[in-house]
């Protein structure tokens, strides 16, 4: 998929408030001038009802480019529910920073099926949102993150969303 010279930036999107900070962190400190972001999202329990789903278990969606996945009609279609605001900050980095922006919809365990996106991928690396839960709570629930980093065959960068203190 990836030519020579040609960067592929990954970003596991769950359309949070984490996956936004990583958006911006990427934005503000990765993406130049002619690169692709690659959104990864994991619908973690699909609805096997709808036949796209079941077309696309094992490797995930077709790359489903910005304009189509911004469709409400597209988005139902792989049971990917994306808000407006991350819709709007994503057409405003593919314009500004004249990066293509792509969407990749997975299917599954999240941990596994983002480090086998890596892998069928070739990534420069991915960018991906915490949920800053504590050492305690990301062993009882299971960290995506902490997954990903220890198992990617690509640099993984976890961005933590900003705290307010009121």
């Amino acid at each position: 998929m990836a030519t020579e010279g040609e960067r592929w930036v990954g970003l596991a999107v769950d359309f949070s408030e984490g996956s936004r900070a990583a958006l911006k962190w990427a934005a503000d400190n990765l993406l130049r001038t002619g690169d692709s972001l690659l959104l990864l999202h994991v619908v973690k329990d699909p609805d096997y009802e709808q036949r796209e789903t079941i077309l696309w278990e094992a490797t995930g969606s077709p790359l489903i480019p910005l304009a189509e996945f911004s469709e409400p009609s597209i988005a139902k279609k792989y049971g990917v529910k994306p808000d407006a605001e991350t819709l709007d900050m994503l057409n405003t980095i593919a314009k500004q920073k004249e990066v293509t922006v792509v969407s990749k919809v997975l299917f599954g365990d999240p941990r596994e099926k983002l480090c086998q996106a890596i892998h069928d991928i070739p990534m420069s690396c991915l960018v991906i949102g915490s949920r800053g839960l504590g050492k305690l709570k990301r062993v009882l629930l299971g960290s995506v993150s902490d997954y990903v980093v220890n198992n990617a065959a690509c640099p993984v960068t976890v961005v933590k969303p900003a705290t307010t203190h009121t």
